[in-house]
């Protein structure tokens, strides 16, 4: 019996592995139709022949680890994108390992190679006066300024990730009493995010002008397709670089979508919202997701510290020096 090729073998892991078996996300199936776009590449170059002459014997666990080398040092990737590819690998790996045993031995160096550890750096996040500060910087008299104005108020105000908010449909708003906005978030769970007045009053200016069918999509390029996350990326950078000269704190600030998903979180902790309800919100699969919101705010740490005595001081009640003074306290 004659083993299965390279080719064949990638091509049903996307189409029987991912897609039937697994039935994966659209967003799993392209992050593992990019890992294996740059790692083809990468193999082409080494070996020399195309892609589709390539066999499973080319990936030894030496040029997979070239690979990873590559996109650190070449692409500037960090451990988490790092560890994100290789995943896409081990998968392909466990795949072939079943299918074809006699590649079983290859399959398990390939799944020896680990994961790096990463730091779990305090998250980034905008305040009230650096958001207003990026929303004053779209145009409103342009096409262009009002969508983006719209969308940076709408991933503010519900905090969707970037893909969440360039999959939204115009039938997904519902507008007047009880607005909100509905999406499939990760995880396939639906998910129903309500809207403050400012978010609907310009949901509805940007509805109306020009009308559109209910599954065009809510935010469209100039093509009138869905925009991709890389357009939302850079029109957020390009946006806070130039809130940057009116708001001096924003300047080295790196403003990404999911820097104002945080920037929604830290919003509605400060107003006292509990972290459960932030969880569901942000469509978190667990609360304690959550609880690096925690060590991000400086607010907290402020307050419980305010209760604390300092050291070398006696903790004694404090008592007015003056009967004025003394009138207040005991308001």
């Amino acid at each position: 019996m004659m083993a299965t090729s390279f080719p064949a073998l990638l091509q049903r892991f996307f189409t029987d592995r991912l897609l039937q078996q697994r039935q994966a996300s659209p967003h799993t199936i392209a992050g593992y139709r990019d890992t294996f776009r740059l790692l083809l590449r990468f193999t082409t170059k080494r070996v020399g022949r195309a892609p589709s002459a390539l066999t499973v014997e080319d990936f030894t666990p030496i040029l997979i680890s070239e690979f990873l080398d590559h996109l650190e040092r070449v692409r500037g990737n960090g451990n988490r994108t790092r560890n994100a590819r290789l995943a896409a690998i081990h998968a392909f790996a466990h795949y072939v390992a079943l299918n074809e045993p006699a590649h079983a031995l290859l399959c398990q160096r390939l799944l020896a190679i680990p994961s790096r550890r990463f730091e779990r750096k305090v998250v980034q996040f905008l305040s009230a006066d650096e958001m207003n500060a990026l929303l004053t910087i779209p145009d409103p008299s342009t096409w262009i300024g009002r969508r983006d104005r719209t969308l940076l108020l709408v991933a503010y105000q519900t905090g969707l990730r970037v893909s969440e908010l360039i999959g939204l449909k115009r039938e997904d708003v519902v507008l007047g009493p009880g607005a909100h906005v509905r999406c499939v978030g990760k995880g396939r769970k639906h998910r129903q995010t309500p809207l403050r007045r400012d978010a609907v009053v310009a949901l509805e200016a940007w509805l109306g002008t020009p009308a559109g069918a209910p599954t065009d999509p809510l935010f469209p390029s100039i093509q009138g397709r869905a925009l991709s996350r890389d357009a939302v990326e850079r029109l957020i950078a390009r946006y806070a670089a130039a809130a940057a000269e009116r708001c001096p704190s924003l300047q080295g600030k790196r403003v990404s979508p999911h820097v104002l998903r945080h920037s929604t979180a830290m919003e509605l902790l400060h107003h006292g919202v509990d972290r459960s309800v932030i969880a569901l919100w942000l469509g978190h699969e667990s609360v304690e997701t959550t609880q690096m919101y925690l060590h991000a705010d400086l607010r907290l740490k402020e307050k419980a510290l305010s209760h604390t005595t300092p050291l070398l001081v006696k903790p004694s009640r404090y008592k007015p020096s003056d009967q004025l003074l003394a009138f207040l306290e005991a308001l």
